[in-house]
């Protein structure tokens, strides 16, 4: 079984450099067109403006190549000068990267958020409720900010906010920045963010026509100790719609303060991470950070409408933010669970994966404690616990959208579904659980982890048959999804297992060397190591809107290094 476009002779290849701890010969990003810009105070009114090139004593900087074309991604390297005070060094990292990424955000919202909750359809029962509520909810997060200004917490959601103010603003080119409170707006850049909390929030508010198809999934993960406990290697797919695939790899460098009052730098002022234009952090999502932690999610969702009551615009900060601020001030998993689990918004219901480093010793025997934190979320509920022992006798934990706690699996409204569509809402046989638990055994270095990442050979896998489908072999059941090639007359027991724009849409894969230098390959676009690669031009969606796409994905992986 090759990787996807590279002869087996030169997987052996891979393994022996692997050994020798030398990065494998994937290629790097080329001499494609770049664009760098500096944020610096104008002389002249005070405020932030931004100029081309590299300016020295800048507030911030942003480098974005576009190798969209040769390698599927583009690549953005942001930072900023923590000579200057954190807020304004939130805001002009936004300015930015919108100088830098606006043709791709223009193309990126086009293809999928033009029209969402537009001019259009604000008077629809779904969009005034969720205006209503995101408008509810950032004056209570306001208030909040204003009453604990000595919190961390706060500081860094104040920053997140920042920061996106800023974007928007560079890309409507306004920059200026505001003094006192500043307002986002409920249907601009904010529904990139929102990208993960709209599913859960459009089935709360009934939407007519809600973003979620029963049984989707979203992402796959697979934490690997590799044999001798040599190495921990830390993977993850992303599946989403086709449309999406516009993607950008950023690393920033955001030295922000801890709190307001702090001298003391945050511990995850460095992240790398698979995003989106427009998107301030990953939305996948897979980080690699400062503070030697990894942190990764699977989407598990919620099935129990009885549990919706829980959504409310006060007391809740929606999950995206929640991430950002676990992600820059946890030093270990059972910190980022601390932070993560305060004010619970019921929203972008995920199973978290954070792996720390710090606590993995390579080619050491027994047990080492804090190496994987494991938190699920649902509304109303939040479980987590250390998950380093199953680790360990495992060898391996992997992550496929149903939750592992039985509390949690329980309460989310799955044993229901078990009951009416069988095996494939259980946790243990489902079909990404078995093919992982069979062809994690072949897992031996970073070659072989990618070949299972990006694992689709559902016309003949057994475990890809679906029993109650017409055709059986289904393109959702595996690894990495294709259900772009279930056919349109197909008959299929749920939503999930029909002919859609969707299913993985990339693979990013660390290691313990590889993340100390926030390096990690990564392939975008669907899998194509035992099926045609996907190609717009002939596929049945050629009419959805996919500006700035190559017509064919077909990415060999590539190594993100960073200068």
């Amino acid at each position: 079984m090759a990787a996807p476009g590279l002869p087996w002779l030169l997987l052996l290849a891979w393994s022996g450099l692997l050994l020798a701890g030398l990065p494998p010969p994937f290629p790097r990003p080329g001499s494609e067109p770049t664009q760098s810009c500096s944020v610096v105070l104008d002389p002249g009114s005070g405020q932030p403006k931004v100029a081309s090139g590299w300016e020295p004593d800048a507030i911030a900087w942003a480098n974005l190549t576009d190798s969209i074309r040769s390698t599927g991604w583009s690549f953005l390297d942001l930072a900023t000068n923590e000579k200057y005070n954190d807020s304004l060094q939130a805001y002009s990292a936004g300015l930015a990267e919108a100088a830098v990424s606006e043709q791709l955000i223009y193309m990126h919202w086009m293809n999928t958020m033009v029209g969402y909750c537009g001019p259009f359809k604000y008077q629809t029962d779904y969009c005034e409720k969720l205006k209503s509520y995101i408008e509810a909810n950032l004056a209570w997060m306001e208030q909040q900010m204003e009453n604990q200004q000595d919190s961390a917490f706060w500081h860094q959601v104040r920053l997140a906010l920042l920061q996106l103010k800023g974007l928007e603003d560079g890309y409507n080119g306004r920059a200026a920045f505001p003094s006192g409170k500043f307002s986002i707006t409920p249907f601009g850049f904010l529904l990139f963010q929102l990208g993960g909390d709209l599913e859960d929030l459009e089935a709360a508010f009934n939407k007519s026509e809600s973003q979620r198809v029963l049984g989707s999934g979203s992402c796959s993960a697979l934490i690997k100790l590799l044999p001798g406990n040599r190495d921990l290697l830390v993977s993850h797919d992303t599946w989403n719609t086709y449309q999406s695939m516009l993607r950008i790899i950023k690393k920033y460098t955001l030295p922000f303060r801890t709190s307001a009052q702090s001298d003391s730098v945050i511990p995850g002022y460095t992240q790398a991470f698979s995003s989106y234009p427009g998107t301030i952090f990953s939305g996948d999502d897979f980080y690699i950070l400062s503070s030697g932690l990894v942190a990764l999610e699977t989407t598990i969702g919620n099935s129990n409408s009885a549990l919706w009551k829980y959504i409310q615009p006060e007391g809740s900060v929606l999950e995206w933010l929640r991430n950002i601020v676990a992600n820059r001030l946890a030093e270990s998993g059972a910190e980022w669970v601390l932070l993560f689990k305060q004010f619970n918004s019921g929203t972008y219901n995920n199973q978290w994966m954070i792996v720390d480093y710090k606590s993995f010793s390579p080619g050491t025997s027994g047990l080492q404690k804090g190496v994987l934190t494991v938190l699920e979320q649902i509304p109303g509920m939040m479980i987590a616990d250390d998950k380093t022992q199953e680790l360990y006798q495992q060898g391996y934990w992997a992550s496929y959208n149903v939750p592992y706690f039985p509390e949690v699996f329980n309460a989310s409204g799955l044993p229901e579904l078990v009951k009416k569509y069988g095996d494939w809402f259980t946790y243990d046989k489902n079909p990404r659980a078995q093919i992982f638990r069979r062809n994690q055994t072949l897992t031996r270095d970073i070659g072989s982890m990618i070949q299972l990442m990006r694992f689709n050979n559902f016309l003949k896998d057994p475990l890809s048959r679906c029993q109650e489908c017409s055709p059986p072999q289904n393109g959702e059941n595996s690894i990495a999804a294709r259900s772009d090639l279930n056919p349109a007359n197909g008959t299929y027991p749920f939503g999930a297992l029909r002919q859609r724009p969707h299913g993985g849409t990339d693979m990013k894969v660390t290691s313990f060397e590889m993340a100390k230098n926030y390096s990690f390959i990564a392939t975008s676009g669907p899998t194509w190591d035992y099926l045609p690669a996907f190609q717009w031009s002939t596929s049945p969606f050629v009419n959805l809107l996919h500006m700035g796409h190559p017509d064919q994905w077909k990415f060999s992986p590539v190594q993100v290094h960073w200068g």
